[in-house]
């Protein structure tokens, strides 16, 4: 159970701070072969990056108009560079090499950061997973950040390990009957199927919750 009365919120500095740790660790491997499989995904370390930045711009703009989404996605037009591969309405100039793929990370994550800050607490937008709000957005698009820093780390041979208070502000957030009793990192690698806890399997399936919730309830 969370107590949302004093669970900490997640915030637009939280955004901004989790891309900013994501670039800063992938930029230590801009002369690696980017077209390796990013770490359990099917897709290479270059689309898993461009998908990064592509949910971190949709996450963004749904909460744009001034009457968001309800029942569907801003309609950009979504489409896969090749068979398999993520569909995505940002795709990075491949001439611009690594560095310019991140710099598409930076400027999605500055467009989520801003319209998390901006918006009121009030708006409501469409997600596959239901309809959440500014902060359900925000830790979506950190969990987002953090697992897939994670998978291109594997196949670029990189160390990544995210902020353990990072960690918990998104767990809180997001997913439920995840143990309290374990490394928070850890804890968000298991909820999300990439990890092992003592005495608990990953899961086979597993999905988070961004609906939006009182501060002055707990949630079962």
């Amino acid at each position: 159970m969370v107590d949302e009365s004093s669970r900490t919120p997640v915030t637009g500095a939280d955004v901004e701070h989790a891309v900013r740790l994501s670039v800063t660790a992938l930029r230590a491997g801009l002369a690696a072969d980017w077209s390796v499989q990013a770490g359990p995904l099917e897709w290479d370390c270059w689309e898993t990056v461009e998908h990064l930045s592509d949910d971190l711009f949709a996450y963004a703009v749904q909460l744009g108009p001034a009457q968001p989404p309800l029942d569907g996605e801003v309609p950009y037009l979504c489409e896969a560079k090749r068979p398999g591969g993520p569909r995505n309405s940002v795709h990075a100039d491949r001439a611009a090499g690594p560095a310019g793929l991140l710099m598409t990370l930076e400027a999605s994550g500055a467009l989520l950061t801003a319209m998390v800050r901006t918006a009121s607490p009030d708006v409501r937008a469409h997600h596959v997973f239901g309809i959440s709000d500014p902060e359900g957005f925000a830790a979506m698009g950190i969990v987002e950040t953090l697992l897939h820093t994670y998978d291109v780390s594997e196949g670029l041979g990189l160390t990544w390990s995210p902020p353990a208070g990072l960690c918990d502000r998104v767990l809180a957030r997001l997913f439920r009957d995840v143990p309290d009793d374990q490394d928070r990192w850890q804890a968000l690698l298991w909820a999300t199927g990439r990890a092992d806890l003592p005495g608990r399997p990953r899961p086979g399936t597993w999905r988070w919750y961004g609906e939006p919730v009182s501060r002055g309830a707990a949630r079962l």
